[in-house]
Parts: C-alpha cells; sequence; structure tokens
C-alpha cells in the first residue's frame, strides 16, 4: 500500500517543489540578462505584491537594504504608495492577472520606470511594464512554490549574492527521505515560524504555505516580536520553527515553553522547501489536494 509520501508525487505541487535548486541555477543567467531592467543601486524602489508575491517582495527590500543598494519599500498591490518619490516600480505576479496589481501598474505615475516578473505570457501585467517572463517556473499548482522562490533568486543574484551554497543545501533537503527528516512537525497542532531579516518574511511565506496547502493553524512573525505576545501560544504538541540565524537565547525560551524547537543551520530559502515538503506530507496526510486549496483560485480577479 503507498504511504502518504508517495501519494505526495502525485500532485502538481510535489512536482513544481522538486525543481527549485535547477530553478535557483538559472537565476544568474535570468539576472544578468535582465540587469538593465532591475533595480540599480542608489534606486528608490517600491516592490508591489498579493500574498507569496507580497512576501517576497519584502524579502527582497529588507536584502536590497542591508546590501547597501537604498531605500526599498515593500507595498500590497491594494495599498501601494504611488505619491512618493521612487525612480522605479518592481512588480511581482505570478498570473498577470490579479486585479489588485494590474490597478496598482495603472496607478504608477507616468514616466516612472516599473518592471514585472511574470510567468505568464499573454497577460494584462506585462503591457504595463518591462517585462521579466519567467515562464518555465510558472505552476499549474495555486499553492506557489518555484515561481516566487526563483524570483527571489534572480534578485538576490542581481544583488551579487553566491547562490550556489543555497543551491547545495536545496538539493540536499530534497534528497532526504521527507518523513523522518519532518517527523517532529508533522503532526503538530499548531506551527509558528520566526526568523531576522529577510527570513522574517520567509516565516510569514513558510506559514501561509501550510495554511494553503493543509488547513493548517499557523503563524509567521519576525522573531524579536515573537517574545512580545506570541509566544504565548506555544506549548507541548505545538512547534516553533525558525529560519536562518538564531537570536541569542531563542531557543532556550522555546525549550522552557514545552513546545518542540525546529531549525537548522541553512539559509532560508533552503530551509523553506523543507516547509513546502511538510505541507505535501500533511496535505497526504488528511486526504487533501494542495493543487487545488479550499476557496483559493491561481488569481483574484474582482469584478
Amino acid at each position: 500500500m503507498p504511504t502518504s509520501a508517495d501519494r505526495t508525487f502525485e500532485t502538481h505541487l510535489a512536482a513544481e517543489v522538486a525543481t527549485q535548486p535547477d530553478d535557483w541555477a538559472r537565476a544568474a543567467s535570468i539576472a544578468a540578462d535582465n540587469a538593465a531592467l532591475l533595480p540599480a543601486p542608489g534606486e528608490r524602489v517600491a516592490v508591489i505584491g498579493c500574498g507569496t508575491s507580497l512576501f517576497m517582495s519584502r524579502a527582497i527590500a529588507s536584502l536590497r537594504e542591508s546590501a547597501g543598494w537604498g531605500l526599498t519599500d515593500a507595498w500590497p498591490a491594494s495599498h501601494v504608495r504611488t505619491g512618493r518619490d521612487y525612480d522605479r516600480y518592481l512588480v511581482i505576479c505570478r498570473s498577470g492577472t490579479t486585479t489588485e496589481v494590474v490597478d496598482a501598474m495603472r496607478a504608477i505615475p507616468a514616466g516612472v520606470p516599473r518592471t514585472v516578473i511574470c510567468s505568464s505570457p499573454g497577460t494584462p501585467v506585462l503591457e504595463l511594464g518591462d517585462a521579466i517572463l519567467i515562464e518555465e517556473v510558472d505552476e499549474r499548482s495555486v499553492v506557489q512554490t518555484r515561481f516566487a522562490t526563483t524570483a527571489l533568486a534572480i534578485l538576490r543574484r542581481h544583488l551579487g549574492e553566491d547562490l550556489a551554497p543555497v543551491i547545495a543545501q536545496a538539493r540536499a533537503v530534497l534528497a532526504e527521505d521527507a518523513e523522518s527528516a519532518l517527523a517532529a512537525v508533522r503532526g503538530a497542532e499548531q506551527i509558528s515560524f520566526a526568523g531576522t531579516g529577510f527570513a522574517a518574511a520567509l516565516a510569514e511565506e513558510a506559514a501561509l504555505k501550510l495554511r494553503e496547502s493543509c488547513q493548517a493553524w499557523t503563524e509567521g512573525y519576525l522573531a524579536t516580536e515573537y517574545r512580545h505576545g506570541p509566544i504565548s501560544i506555544a506549548a507541548p504538541g505545538r512547534a516553533v520553527w525558525a529560519l536562518g540565524p538564531l537570536l541569542p537565547g531563542f531557543a532556550d525560551e522555546i525549550a522552557a515553553t514545552g513546545a518542540h524547537f525546529e531549525h537548522r543551520a541553512i539559509d532560508p530559502m533552503a530551509d523553506l522547501v523543507r516547509v513546502h515538503r511538510l505541507c505535501l506530507l500533511r496535505a497526504a496526510d488528511l486526504g487533501l489536494d494542495p493543487d487545488r486549496p479550499r476557496s483559493l483560485n491561481r488569481s483574484v480577479i474582482l469584478e
């Protein structure tokens, strides 16, 4: 009889999760080919997205400012500030049809450069900005994985990062036996994710992935803020998963609550692949189809 791990490979999500190291390896050439369309050092930049793309926008903003490349804000497309003196808008939109993104791009002041990263050809957003089309990482699953992480990889390469170690870590994650590697969190009643820097945005994304794919009770926080209230939810039978470098004393604080503490000393983007694999396991355990989450569609198109 097939196990839950066997069943996960029948989904589009499983196949798309598995291509990520190869997708990130191509990010260097994509970034180089489109360097003129990506934010230059010193530009004042607004990064725009919805849902997963918003979390990637926040990660990019954190990385760009930390690298000293200039002011970088991240905005939900529904609340973008078009009256500020930005030199460029960077838009991330997998579907190319999300109403709030289309409306935001139309509201950008004339003459201000705008670049859009998208994986869907022939869609409205491509006509509203300079397009970086990465059709090869488009997804059939409603749940975003490889498009979002590849968009982040492209920006990380543009910032001059060497992604070879991150790619190697992700390959190692995918080579593991998921059932053994994730046994401690597979049945957790509740999981809180925490991180600092760009990992804080990936913590929010990790929580979203489990909510979408298997209706799990999950939350994501900036690790320094987790102590200011959210830690009260930690308890035996629940888990706290830290992405990226740990704050001093953080592990001890979680241990004192009785919750399981999950952490691996790898790049947060590679650790996110571990979360993706947990999504597949938990969805299979519950008999859910992670390709078609409850109440969600590939794109939010408003009347």
